[in-house]
């Protein structure tokens, strides 16, 4: 679908706006002389005095075929966004070529393709039309793509007025209208709340399947759980392509223990582990917490005694109430219809600490009479990852039970909740008929519940279990 041929680009830079006109001037008497000729070589090198030269992206090839999602990872200023540029057809190369087999949508930041003058509805037949749409079937799919962006009144407002998020999902429910076979993503879904992103992270699964994905982003973890290759950018040269646990681990071993190329990148002093991360790169400090070696530098410390038997960490979880406007499918012979939170005395929590006995519960309402319900739950970060979950399958097979319409049915889960890192979670709430392996979905709420984490002292890894003892021995 993609094939790269040692594509660079080259920009010229100027110390002093009026070089530029220097240069321009010389390079046009240099074109009046014979070429060849010692006059014309002379203009050429006084012309070239005046700017420099700075390769933005040194020449690359590689090749990306059908229903491959290829993650890109660097440092700021590493070329990323010059490649996908260059992909994209925005940015003319200064050598080699790209061929793309397909039509490429692209969201490479926010605000780029938009008039800031015209209003949300006219920003979204503009960027179809520049993407080859017919206005006809642009027509027939607004409704779609204004109900995906979810900005009501505001599409009818210059795009000026809206704020970065509304500006993502405007760009995002156009791209995700037109049709692309190569879906290309710069880091934009950094700004988008967590149940949009949720929303992009569904299309973004579904779109895999058939087409080609290049994304970009900082959070390491989404380009090893989101892409089937990856490509390491450094200094505008491919330091490294292959699998997205390879590219990514050398990636953050190599500013981790302060390696250097060749070229002379940055160190990282190895004492900032614990300590003072602003020296490595953003990404890498993102993904900080999943390193094995942070096991050495805060996991002992993170422990908190209320009692011999009982570990704590400090730190505090709150949760929304059920969010009744999310996505949802089903068959709808049973609704969700709350999803709570409660402590084991029965009493519904407003907030709880990491690690601590909490409940969780499930509501359904019934409209017709159903057999062998099954009420479950998942707990997924923001990537769309679920971290766990359960039904009430196992506890109740055999029961044969059947609900009667206008009956609603609870499902209660006692769980010591483990210990996540800082960040937003969604609760996905679920129920069905008949059994773990033959059933019928009848409704699958997506992001039902919302929870806010907040700790003092990250996890390694996703999450922690909630540990009963830790003992250093000798």
């Amino acid at each position: 679908m993609i094939e790269v041929r040692n594509l660079s680009k080259t920009y010229r830079v100027w110390d002093h706006p009026f070089s530029r006109v220097k240069t321009s001037c010389l390079t046009r008497v240099a074109q009046w002389c014979r070429e060849g000729s010692r006059i014309k070589r002379r203009f050429d090198e006084r012309a070239r005095a005046y700017h420099k030269d700075f390769q933005a992206l040194h020449p690359v090839s590689f090749e990306v075929p059908n229903a491959t999602s290829v993650g890109i990872l660097g440092r700021n200023g590493s070329g990323k966004s010059t490649l996908l540029q260059l992909i994209a057809g925005t940015l003319t190369p200064t050598s080699g070529s790209v061929e793309v087999r397909g039509r490429v949508a692209a969201l490479l930041e926010l605000g780029s393709g938009f008039n800031p003058e015209f209003t949300g509805r006219e920003n979204v037949y503009m960027n179809a039309l520049i993407l080859g749409i017919p206005r006809q079937k642009v027509d027939e799919r607004f409704d779609e793509i204004a109900s995906f962006a979810e900005i009501g009144e505001y599409m009818d407002q210059p795009v000026k007025t809206y704020s970065s998020g509304m500006y993502l999902r405007l760009a995002f429910s156009v791209i995700t209208h037109v049709d692309a076979d190569v879906l290309i993503v710069d880091e934009a879904l950094a700004v988008g709340d967590v149940f949009f992103v949720q929303k992009c992270m569904r299309f973004l699964h579904n779109f895999q399947e058939h087409g080609v994905l290049l994304f970009v982003s900082h959070d390491l973890s989404s380009i090893n759980s989101l892409c089937d290759h990856a490509l390491w950018l450094d200094e505008g040269k491919l330091q490294m392509q292959g699998k997205p646990e390879m590219v990514v681990e050398s990636y953050f071993d190599t500013y981790f223990s302060g390696e250097k190329d060749e070229e002379g990148a940055n160190s990282v002093n190895e004492g900032s582990v614990g300590g003072d991360n602003e020296n490595l790169p953003e990404d890498v400090r993102l993904s900080l917490n999943s390193h094995p070696v942070q096991v050495l530098g805060s996991f002992i410390e993170d422990v908190r005694f209320s009692s011999p038997k009982d570990f704590r960490w400090k730190g505090v979880y709150e949760w929304s109430n059920f969010n009744l406007m999310s996505d949802s499918f089903g068959e709808r012979e049973a609704e969700v219809v709350d999803v709570w939170i409660e402590d084991p005395s029965g009493g519904r929590l407003e907030k709880f600490k990491p690690g601590d006995l909490v409940v969780a519960v499930i509501e359904a309402a019934v409209k017709v009479d159903i057999l062998h319900p099954i009420l479950g739950f998942g707990v997924k970060d923001s990537l769309g990852q679920v971290l766990f979950g359960e039904n009430t399958f196992l506890t109740t097979e055999g029961e044969g039970r059947v609900v009667k319409k206008g009956e609603r049915i609870c499902a209660k889960f006692k769980i010591q909740f483990p210990v996540l890192r800082s960040g937003k979670y969604l609760i996905n709430a679920t129920v069905a008929t008949g059994t773990q392996l033959d059933h019928v979905m009848q409704h699958w709420v997506h992001d039902a519940l919302e929870i806010i984490c907040k700790v003092e002292h990250e996890p390694t890894g996703l999450m922690r279990l909630p540990m009963m003892k830790i003992a250093l021995e000798s």
